[in-house]
């Protein structure tokens, strides 16, 4: 959730924030409207309870003859104090929910919808190809995809990874996992199922919810961001424990709702994929420093893979509710000469630590820490990109040098 003290301060701030975002700026109007409503409601309650107490211990030294009339005097106040109780309750959840129907307010990137990025750079040259194959007719080439099967098995956007496919897996686990430690990053497997109170501490039940399977009473997670951002949920830490980095390992899983017709062959856009993962709690000033961090931490891994890229900065209108800004890294997708998204990090300020209340301790007391999350490599696209980009005229893939030691010294795949 947004700082309640800004949105009194500079409520115009956050209606720009809402404009650029395309929702509606009245939710911040209602938002004051239901913080005025509890406040007012806090007061009325606080004043009957304290009168409450007064007409109380004032039976006491009451004489006989008072003592009657002042009884039914702070029974009378007993049964207003709960009424106003249940206003002040009925006003917070009110103010709950005006709350956290409000975004986080965007930072400094572009505004407009999902088309209106601003390209920031553009990295290493495109591979001139002729009649290039897409990374379904190269995975199956090398026994390394089968969308056919994982069709058969579980419906469409499911596939196997065999062979030298699920070395690739693994190689880029071990290489995302190296780099992430090198940076002082804590490896981590977390939970792949979560409570409602996960999800819907890091924003995922809003605009998100179509988006997320649920099993019984839990949620399975789209991303490990979820689970490391509860995972110090209710908790604070000292100062002198952060920034803390973690890099999370999990199965993710999407229902892609809303995505008919868009990639439907191959890898590209599944229902069931394996990430790494890094998430950072910071102090609040230096969450746009670790931002960049994460970013540079991202392209140093797509240059280690030797993958044309470019860096986007993506406008406010395409921004989950918890990001104040976000970059996107996209590779280069030769078979349909396009740029596709292999990375993203979102700077999410102290929105979901607000709602999961995590805070730090400082010499100013305690305070709410920022959390942010960068994708490292989502396993499926990185595949994807690897095999188009270093594709061979006979349907060989080269594999870049930094994977190699991962893939038993292998520096061609080869059909089989």
């Amino acid at each position: 959730m947004i700082d309640l003290r800004l949105v009194r301060d500079d409520p115009e701030q956050v209606r720009d924030s809402q404009r650029a975002r395309g929702e509606d700026p009245e939710a911040v109007d209602r938002l004051l409207a239901a913080d005025a409503g509890r406040r007012e409601a806090v007061s009325t309650a606080d004043a009957l309870r304290a009168e409450s107490n007064t007409a109380s211990k004032a039976i006491r030294s009451a004489s006989a003859d008072e003592r009657p009339g002042m009884i039914e005097r702070a029974k009378s106040l007993k049964a207003q104090v709960q009424e106003a109780e249940a206003a002040q309750a009925a006003a917070d959840a009110a103010l709950l929910e005006a709350h956290r129907a409000v975004p986080n307010v965007v930072s400094d990137g572009p505004p407009g919808g999902e088309d209106d990025f601003e390209v920031l750079r553009e990295v290493g040259a495109k591979p001139t190809l002729e009649n290039p194959r897409d990374h379904v007719e190269l995975g199956t080439m090398l026994k390394a995809i089968d969308v056919d099967r994982g069709a058969k098995v579980s419906g469409s956007r499911f596939y196997f990874l065999t062979g030298v496919g699920a070395l690739l897996e693994f190689g880029l686990l071990q290489l995302a996992m190296n780099q992430a430690m090198d940076a002082g990053f804590t490896p981590v497997i977390p939970p792949a199922l979560v409570l409602p109170h996960a999800m819907e501490g890091t924003g995922f039940l809003g605009a998100h919810a179509a988006e997320v399977y649920r099993v019984d009473d839990h949620y399975l997670v789209g991303t490990s961001e979820v689970p490391l951002a509860a995972l110090h949920g209710n908790e604070i830490f000292d100062a002198a424990d952060v920034p803390r980095r973690y890099a999370g390992f999990s199965p993710c899983f999407r229902r892609e709702a809303g995505s008919y017709g868009k990639d439907t062959r191959g890898i590209i856009r599944v229902h069931q994929f394996d990430k790494v993962e890094m998430f950072s709690y910071v102090a609040p000033e230096d969450a746009a420093d670790e931002h960049q961090r994460l970013l540079a931490w991202e392209e140093q891994f797509l240059s280690a893979l030797e993958l044309p890229y470019r860096v986007i900065d993506v406008a406010a209108g395409d921004l989950g509710s918890s990001a104040a800004r976000k970059f996107d890294c996209e590779a280069w997708l030769p078979s349909q000469a396009r740029w596709l998204e292999l990375t993203s990090t979102s700077n999410c300020t102290t929105y979901q630590a607000r709602r999961l209340n995590i805070r730090y301790r400082s010499d100013a007391g305690t305070a709410p820490v920022a959390t942010l999350n960068g994708t490292l490599v989502a396993m499926p696209r990185a595949i994807v990109a690897l095999l188009e980009n270093h594709q061979q005229a006979d349907g060989s893939v080269v594999v870049p040098a930094a994977l190699r030691p991962y893939l038993g010294g292998r520096e061609v795949l080869t059909p089989a």
